[in-house]
């Protein structure tokens, strides 16, 4: 009897122990999941983006990456929406769980770029722009986009079961700007109503000079306005021995140019945010003894600031128009239509700040990184929705940036080792803010 007492004892004990056990081995949490998964689709990535990378495609012509990006998602077994603006897919997930319904974005094309790095998978690719026959790469790192936009895809299937809401997997074409004469990029997107019903966006840019791992941002204005110019000065055409016969738009145009650099550094607040005025392009004459009837010239305009941008025009407008009439000429400024300010909502990235930090260590985050004078087309979802752009790393680690290439050069190159960090970053955006908007 006091041998079958100690048996019950004995189970007792075991029982008491394994309920122990399964107290503190808790199921990993869906963050902990998807950070376990993209550690694990990270190969599959990298093998992906040296297949876009090596099959690069210019803007509103990205037919094979559509393709391999819509195949991917057709075998993850989500509705797939092809030739969206032209040459996009986009892929919608549902999970089953309620939630709101999130954007996660990434860009296709390559740049009209001869590609010179030293890498198994480089580009040899060729492509027509501007009529011309032009070798194509991927300068800008949107391979490494779509790359991890198709592994958040895969990781974000995995757990959808305890997913909170809808995502749309958005593959956007011509964010480097479309063709003359065609529409495309994020504005189409829009017009054609990928955006409708969702309630955010987010998208990322990989940086060749930010060491992998590294992740930079910033709320409100990220990356600048843009707009192009044209100035057309009609003068009278005469000898080049008699400049008074005549009226020179050459002269003209250089006054233009002198004066048109007071449109920044004494028209604008330049301490609240920077703008820039360059012009690009001069073109007038056929000989050097012919003063010409016309002269054209191009430029692009930056501004972080939708105030002083329109301050900006009004100002450059001015002083085009009376300096060609001081000098007897007719000059006519138009400002062509071109990106909005990439900006992000302030709530939107104080809600995510914590996701940044988690999941890229507080050491590795910058969250407010200088404004970039560059443009982005994401900006045109951000005029509908409330959007969160930001930069991850794709040097190698303990490289010197100065070393490292600019981007849209022949030497670009972003490193294997910086996808992970999107990989993760891009799928825990999806899950905490499903779980903040619960």
């Amino acid at each position: 009897m006091k041998r079958l007492f100690s048996v019950f004892v004995a189970l007792a004990m075991v029982t008491q122990l394994t309920a122990s056990t399964i107290k503190t081995d808790p199921k990993p949490s869906l963050k902990e999941r998807v950070i376990t998964l993209s550690k694990e689709i990270e190969p599959k990535v990298v093998n992906w983006r040296h297949w876009v990378h090596e099959n690069a495609e210019l803007s509103n012509r990205e037919f094979k990456t559509a393709a391999y990006v819509a195949a991917h998602l057709k075998s993850l077994g989500f509705e797939v929406q092809e030739n969206v603006a032209k040459t996009g897919v986009v892929g919608i997930l549902k999970g089953g769980k309620p939630g709101p319904v999130v954007g996660l974005r990434a860009d296709m094309d390559g740049l009209p770029v001869k590609e010179r790095a030293d890498i198994p998978w480089a580009s040899k690719q060729i492509g027509e722009y501007n009529g011309e026959e032009v070798p194509v790469m991927h300068a800008c790192g949107h391979d490494t986009h779509v790359a991890i936009l198709m592994g958040v895809a895969e990781v974000l299937n995995s757990v959808k079961d305890d997913l909170r809401g809808t995502v749309k997997f958005i593959f956007q074409p011509a964010e480097e700007g479309a063709p003359p004469g065609e529409e495309g990029g994020a504005e189409l997107m829009v017009k054609e109503g990928v955006i409708e019903g969702m309630d955010a966006i987010f998208g990322l840019h990989i940086n060749s000079k930010t060491e992998a791992g590294k992740v930079r941002y910033r709320p409100a204005g990220i990356m600048a306005a843009v707009n192009s110019f044209n100035i057309k000065i009609k003068g009278v055409q005469t000898h080049g021995s008699t400049p008074w016969t005549g009226v020179d738009p050459i002269v003209t145009a250089a006054q233009i140019i002198n004066n048109a650099q007071t449109v920044v550094s004494r028209g604008l607040p330049l301490t609240k945010a920077a703008a820039v005025l360059s012009f690009g392009k001069i073109e007038g004459g056929v000989r050097n003894n012919i003063i010409p009837e016309e002269v054209n010239m191009i430029g692009t305009i930056r501004t972080l600031d939708a105030g002083m941008r329109e301050t900006l025009f009004e100002r450059f407008h001015t002083i085009v128009k009376n300096t060609g009439e001081s000098n007897g000429a007719e000059a006519i400024l138009t400002i062509n239509r071109g990106y909005p300010i990439t900006y992000n909502n302030p709530d939107l990235t104080a809600m995510m700040a914590s996701t940044f930090t988690e999941v890229a260590g507080t050491e590795n985050v910058e969250s407010s990184m200088d404004a970039i004078t560059g443009a982005e087309d994401f900006s045109f979802f951000q005029e509908k929705i409330p959007g969160l752009y930001f930069f991850i790393g794709g040097m190698r680690k303990g490289q010197d940036p100065k070393t490292s290439a600019p981007h849209h050069t022949p030497d670009f190159y972003v490193d294997d080792s910086g996808l992970l960090t999107g990989i993760k970053l891009m799928s825990r955006m999806v899950v905490d803010y499903g779980e903040k908007r619960k």
